[in-house]
């Protein structure tokens, strides 16, 4: 049996419903599979999500897919198509992570990949990203601009902005991104998305190390929690984010914050972004919350970012194969980041504990924090056009001053939407744990999902 619902409707099913619509027959994942692929190519002139499109292998895992359960095989996701970030290695396809250049075809899977296949995803393709993941908007001169489904005018946010526009738009129903100063948490908020950035070392990065020194972790995006804590529980190898998505949070404390850590540039909270979280402040007290203004210790946690963050990028650049094509901007970080990987970098790992102390403090007083995910709205695709790499900095902190202290602390961090701004863009909340809180922030988020209804909200179809 086929479904026979518009093709619309079972785009945006989402994960854990394809899944079910899977295993009872209801459709097939040669047909799942095939309306992704059709999808993606379709938008590849307006929404430009993905870099590679594995057509003949995903087309082959589906056929695959339905024998199995045909056969009464339930993998956890068994046929659903699924993308992933270009920054994680599928075999058959190049690891890029949005550069120029021609870079060879790899071997094998990394970690998270074989953990997906295993599961029985189906993998469509790879999304695209700036160049080393270093920018909280989706352009770059080997792929082009990715742009928002909201309103392809505007960026979808970054890095992981090819994924963020893929399940925002319905191709995929999830998709895995990276996040190493927000980069799961921006695009989430800017597409209407819930993104989870896990605990530092919950999803295994092997066989690469981290390359950023602890920032930068693995995480999913997806439109409801319990997609999102499915895919987290897939890749990470766990079993309870998605029960926590089923579990009451209790009555909490929660702490409203919207101070910006210290950035050496001119930041300031856009009114629009301050009345979206303040309104999501209230929809949590009348869930029996109790919300009360609070503000951590963040001092100057800025300097143990760049070294980890700039040595990183440094790195990268030595692997792509021809750098004189990357941006003068990413040249320019990796020169800088060859200045601070001797005692800067020591010392910024070194502070790690200190500001574990300092900053962990506010959390004897409240539970959870609530903050802004982003500073503004999504900007304009093309603003960072023309700009220096000081321009480019000042412009990046502006927008997005919120999410990479949490990345400093390794700590996790879940982006729920917070409603449109008048003129309709995605707007997103941080809701911030100690160590190890994944599943209490989980449990908060599904049971605001529950009054807020975003999944329920769908971008115009006009790409």
């Amino acid at each position: 049996m086929t479904d026979t619902r518009p093709a619309g409707d079972l785009a945006f099913a989402g994960l854990a419903a394809q899944v079910r619509l899977l295993a009872e027959g209801a459709v097939t994942s040669v047909e799942l599979t095939t309306k992704a692929l059709h999808r993606a190519e379709a938008t590849r002139s307006t929404l430009n999500a993905f870099r590679w499109l594995r057509r003949e292998d995903a087309l082959r895992e589906a056929a695959e897919a339905d024998r199995r359960l045909a056969a009464g095989d339930r993998a956890p996701l068994l046929g659903v198509p699924i993308a992933v970030k270009d920054d994680v290695d599928v075999a058959g396809l190049p690891t890029a992570f949005g550069c120029p250049g021609e870079f060879g075809v790899r071997d094998t899977d990394s970690e998270v990949v074989r953990r997906l296949k295993a599961a029985g995803a189906v993998l469509v393709g790879k999304t695209n990203t700036p160049e080393i993941g270093q920018w909280p908007f989706t352009e770059g001169s080997a792929f082009g601009a990715t742009r928002n489904p909201w309103n392809t005018d505007h960026t979808p946010g970054g890095s992981s902005g090819g994924s963020a526009a893929a399940v925002a738009a319905g191709i995929v129903p999830a998709a895995l991104g990276s996040d190493g100063a927000g980069s799961v948490r921006i695009p989430a908020a800017w597409n209407n998305l819930v993104g989870i950035k896990p605990q530092r070392d919950r999803v295994s990065p092997a066989p690469e190390p981290e390359l950023f020194h602890g920032l930068t972790v693995l995480g999913p995006l997806a439109r409801t929690v319990e997609d999102a804590a499915l895919l987290l529980d897939v890749a990470a190898g766990t079993d309870f984010h998605r029960t926590a998505a089923h579990r009451e949070p209790g009555s909490l404390r929660i702490g409203l914050s919207f101070r910006i850590p210290f950035t050496a540039t001119k930041t300031s909270l856009d009114p629009r972004v301050r009345a979206a979280v303040t309104r999501l402040a209230g929809s949590l007290r009348e869930l029996g919350h109790r919300v009360v203004p609070i503000e951590p210790r963040y001092r100057l946690i800025g300097l143990s970012f760049l070294p980890r963050s700039l040595v990183g990028v440094r790195d990268w650049c030595r692997r792509v194969p021809e750098p004189g094509l990357l941006d003068p901007r990413t040249r320019a970080n990796g020169r800088n980041g060859s200045r601070l990987a001797g005692p800067a970098l020591r010392l910024a790992r070194a502070a790690e504990p200190l500001l574990h102390k300092q900053i962990g403090a506010v959390f004897d007083d409240v539970d959870v924090l609530l903050a802004p995910t982003t500073a503004t709205p999504p900007p304009r695709v093309g603003a960072f056009d023309g700009l220096s790499g000081w321009q480019t900095d000042q412009a990046m902190i502006a927008a997005c001053p919120y999410c990479w202290p949490w990345n400093v602390l390794g700590w996790p961090g879940v982006n729920v939407p917070a409603g449109p701004s008048p003129d309709g863009l995605p707007l997103g909340a941080q809701l911030l744990g100690p160590a190890d809180s994944e599943e209490r922030l989980i449990s908060l988020a599904a049971q605001l999902e529950t009054v807020e209804r975003w999944h329920e909200r769908r971008p115009p179809a006009r790409w």
